[in-house]
């Protein structure tokens, strides 16, 4: 715990990942980020769509943000963060996936939990327009795991001064298999329903042009059957258990050069915590912040329900302001692990 000036303190009013995730998902009202939207077109003839905090700085550092599945500006866990970074001086900017802005991509091709090729395209073309500016990202859940894995592939090419990921899976096959079991199943139900209309929408009135029968996607009932029905074969992959292994961050992360922050809690319920990759598998760039408590993208704290705060919100502004700035060093390897003791695994 050395080196953070405050320590996380899980809400206890929140015993259990599932409450910890699903209450700033349902019952918190983060103020509205004002927003300006500007959209990439891209070499293939689809186009990225990105939103800038319009009060934010006028200059300063550029903070990729990276939604999860299905995500969006109205994401939870977006709004608040989006406001803090730009109090410490930084500029935020969600770029979304391929289909999640509010409007339907045009080709085929959407987004998956490993292909950063878009993401390296919008970093290059924000690098290109400002080639002094520091770029940083921040991943959640999915983006999350897509931005590690991008982090560790391109190693010292990276173009980020800095990274932070919170909740992400590590392990596609073992997030695909919590969600079929106890509650997790809610998560994937919601989430299921919300990807088909996503694909519904795409091929509204002109289902022959999808590239699987929606009727074969719709008879998905896990996110396992929907990945081998839909998202392996249109995204070059052999099958399902090709793309969780080819997907998956954790066999990344020895290998990323990039002071990089990762908050993760054993109790995700998104995820299982054999999943979460032991201290000798991490580069000494990378800063595991492993807690017992948070769920999957909560992290709520406080002593109150009224008074509840947003842990995300406080430490990765922080590390991000200090990983950007002239004296930032990278944490000790030994200092990568804490909190595990509350925890056995």
């Amino acid at each position: 715990m050395s080196g953070l000036e405050k320590r996380y303190r899980a809400a206890w009013w929140l015993p259990g990942g599932h409450l910890q995730t699903l209450w700033p998902a349902l019952m918190r009202r983060p103020p509205k980020a004002r927003v300006r939207r500007e959209r990439l077109e891209l070499e293939d003839g689809d186009f990225l769509d990105l939103d800038w905090l319009a009060d934010g700085p006028a200059g300063g550092p550029v903070v990729v943000l990276l939604h999860g599945l299905e995500g969006s500006l109205e994401s939870h866990y977006l709004p608040g963060l989006m406001r803090e970074l730009g109090e410490q001086g930084l500029r935020p900017v969600l770029m979304y996936h391929r289909g999640c802005s509010g409007e339907p991509n045009r080709t085929h091709r959407c987004y998956t939990g490993g292909d950063a090729d878009d993401l390296a395209r919008g970093g290059a073309l924000l690098r290109e327009r400002e080639p002094d500016t520091p770029l940083a990202a921040v991943g959640f859940s999915l983006g999350g795991n897509l931005l590690l894995k991008w982090l560790g592939e391109t190693g010292p090419d990276n173009p980020l001064a800095a990274a932070a990921a919170v909740s992400p899976p590590f392990r596609l096959d073992r997030a695909a298999a919590r969600l079929e079991g106890g509650l997790s199943r809610l998560y994937q139900g919601h989430l299921l329903r919300t990807l088909v209309g996503s694909l519904e929408r795409k091929y509204a009135g002109r289902p022959e042009a999808s590239p699987v029968p929606l009727e074969r996607v719709r008879a998905a009932s896990s996110f396992r059957a929907f990945d081998d029905v839909f998202t392996a074969p249109v995204h070059g992959y052999a099958g399902v258990d090709d793309y969780y292994h080819r997907a998956s961050c954790r066999s990344y992360l020895g290998d990323i050069t990039v002071p990089t922050l990762i908050l993760h809690a054993l109790d995700d319920p998104f995820t299982t915590p054999d999943a979460v990759p032991e201290t000798g598998e991490l580069s000494p760039s990378v800063q595991l912040e492993l807690h017992a408590r948070g769920g999957h993208v909560g992290f709520v704290t406080g002593g109150m329900p009224g008074c509840s705060g947003y842990w995300i919100e406080e430490r990765v502004p922080r590390f991000l302001s200090g990983a950007l700035s002239s004296n930032f060093h990278v944490p000790d390897q030994t200092l990568s692990y804490f909190a595990t003791s509350l925890w056995p695994r």
